[in-house]
């Protein structure tokens, strides 16, 4: 029996639903970041709108505490990009991820080495960083004089390219401003990497939060390599399907698949969030109906989904004790819900209520005016 073609609008729900995006949760936000197996967290206040806009209530003095308490960490991980996760994640993906992350760094910052051995540097980077956290600036003045030929910022990136690090707080509290300060995660965190960590519990959990999906989604996602033996490994575990241009997708055999036309109420992104970079086809999120750029400026820039699928940039400001969000180049579509707009406003409030709630008033704003 051949497999089921889904269509982009069924991969948008399947996948809208697994990201909590189709109904708030009242998960704790710790449950909600290992769900999602980590947060974009590029931007430090970013994690929070991702959170706000999947749970009940969030406060951010709730994923504050998590940070402070260690009981989440922001550690560049997938992508070798930093990304907000649990603890036990942490010491999970740190050993899966370090290879790609070492040929990461080769590319940009190798040459700058001028020959110093990277296994030295990082070693004695990780000995800096066992007496406490460091920023890279200061990484890079205490190697310099064991490598003067090396360029000193190349010196730091190998340590953090290479060494498994987290960054610690204050960076990544709400509000709060600071450079990035980095540590050694088994000795922020108080234990060991899990050296059994296995590919194929990564694959399975990115199934779960992210599928149906390619093998070129997965490495899109993780940037790991290896991946197409790992599901042929799973494979015979795994449930499959064919998107409308052949490919074959897979998935967990719980992994829900709601109605394509499911309803979904409008959605603030922050800048960076998974749900919209872990596909190597995006059109599940992305499908041309949204303004693209230029992209607006403002004190916080997300995207907009509306029914599902991306249809403008948002920006914040705030002044005078006005707190604006300003919706960029929102078009109505026939398929829009008749009161489109007065949702978008109302859930604009809501998330000015979230990002300023010192503001004496929240205004929400069309430009243009749809």
């Amino acid at each position: 029996m051949p497999d089921a073609v889904l269509s982009p609008r069924a991969l948008n729900r399947a996948l809208l639903e697994r990201q909590g995006l189709l109904a708030r949760s009242r998960l704790p936000a710790i449950a909600m970041i290992e769900r999602l197996v980590g947060m974009q967290a590029q931007e430090p206040q970013d994690p929070y709108v991702a959170l706000w806009s999947r749970l009940e209530g969030l406060e951010a003095e709730e994923l504050s505490e998590l940070i402070a308490e260690r009981r989440a960490v922001r550690a560049p991980l997938m992508r070798a990009t930093i990304h907000l996760v649990s603890a036990r994640d942490c010491l999970r993906l740190h050993p899966l991820t370090q290879p790609m992350r070492a040929q990461v760094f080769k590319s940009p910052w190798s040459k700058g080495l001028a020959g110093a051995d990277v296994h030295e540097v990082v070693a004695a980077g990780a000995e800096l960083l066992a007496e406490r956290p460091r920023t890279r600036a200061e990484l890079s003045a205490l190697l310099a004089p064991r490598w003067p030929h090396a360029d000193p910022l190349a010196l730091a990136h190998a340590v953090t390219f290479n060494a498994p690090v987290v960054q610690v707080p204050p960076r990544g509290l709400w509000g709060a401003t600071a450079q990035a300060t980095w540590a050694l995660a088994s000795t922020w965190l108080g234990a060991e990497l899990d050296g059994g960590a296995s590919p194929d519990a990564l694959v399975l959990r990115y199934l779960a939060a992210f599928g149906p999906a390619t093998v070129a989604d997965m490495r899109t996602w993780s940037r790991l390599t290896g991946l197409r033996e790992v599901v042929e490994r799973l494979r015979p575990r795994l449930r499959t399907y064919h998107d409308e241009q052949g490919s074959e997708l897979f998935d967990v055999p719980d992994g829900p698949l709601p109605p394509p036309d499911t309803p979904a109420p409008p959605v603030f992104l922050p800048e960076y969030d998974n749900v919209t970079l872990s596909h190597a086809d995006r059109s599940r999120i992305r499908s041309r109906l949204g303004p693209g750029p230029p992209f607006p400026r403002g004190d916080a820039l997300g995207t907009l989904l509306v029914d599902g699928f991306y249809r403008a940039n948002w920006t914040t400001t705030a002044a005078s004790g006005v707190a604006t969000l300003t919706i960029d180049r929102f078009k109505r579509l026939p398929d829009d819900p008749y009161d489109a707009v007065e949702e978008i406003s109302a859930e604009g409030r809501r998330l000015l209520g979230f990002i300023a709630p010192d503001s004496a008033e929240h205004r929400v704003e069309f430009v243009p005016t749809p």
